[in-house]
C-alpha cells in the first residue's frame, strides 16, 4: 500500500473503525460509510478521513464517497449480504482494484472467491482457534468438526 492510495471502508463498527483508524495513522485517504451516524464514535479524536452516513447499498452513497476513485473498498458490516452486495458492485460496476468483505457464513466464502473478492471468515477464523486451543489442551477434535 502506497500513501496516496485511497480507501473506502463501509461499517464503523469496532472492526470497520479500527481499520479506518489505522490506515488513517498511516497517512491514507480514507472514507469510512455507515447507515449509523451514532456508529462514528468508536473513530479515534486523529481519525482524518471522510466520515459519510448513509446506506453503502445504495449507489447514490457510494458515488458520494467517489467509489470510482477507489484503490481498495473494505466491507466490515455485520451483514453478509450487504457485504456481498457492495464487494460485486465495487469489483463489478466500479472496477476497484482490491476489495475484501467480512463474510459470517464460511458457505458463502465460495460465491466471493468466484467473482474475486478476498474474504475474512471470523467463524473460520474463530473455530480453527478453538480447535487449536483444544489440542493444545490435549483434546483431539474429531473430523466432523
Amino acid at each position: 500500500m502506497t500513501a496516496e492510495e485511497f480507501v473506502i471502508v463501509v461499517g464503523c463498527g469496532r472492526l470497520g473503525s479500527r481499520i479506518a483508524n489505522f490506515l488513517s495513522r498511516q497517512g491514507k485517504s480514507v472514507v469510512i460509510l455507515d447507515r449509523d451516524e451514532s456508529r462514528f464514535q468508536f473513530l479515534s479524536l486523529d481519525f482524518s478521513g471522510f466520515k459519510i452516513q448513509g446506506d453503502a447499498a445504495h449507489i447514490s452513497v457510494l458515488r458520494r464517497a467517489k467509489i470510482e476513485k477507489a484503490d481498495i473498498i473494505i466491507c466490515t458490516t455485520h451483514d453478509d449480504n450487504v457485504n456481498l452486495f457492495v464487494a460485486q458492485v465495487a469489483k463489478r460496476m466500479f472496477e476497484v482494484p482490491v476489495v475484501l468483505a467480512r463474510v459470517y457464513d464460511p458457505h458463502k466464502e465460495e460465491l466471493y472467491s468466484k467473482i474475486g473478492i478476498r474474504t475474512v471468515c471470523p467463524t473460520d477464523i474463530a473455530a480453527d482457534r478453538f480447535l487449536e486451543m483444544l489440542v493444545l489442551s490435549g483434546v483431539e477434535p474429531s473430523e466432523s468438526a
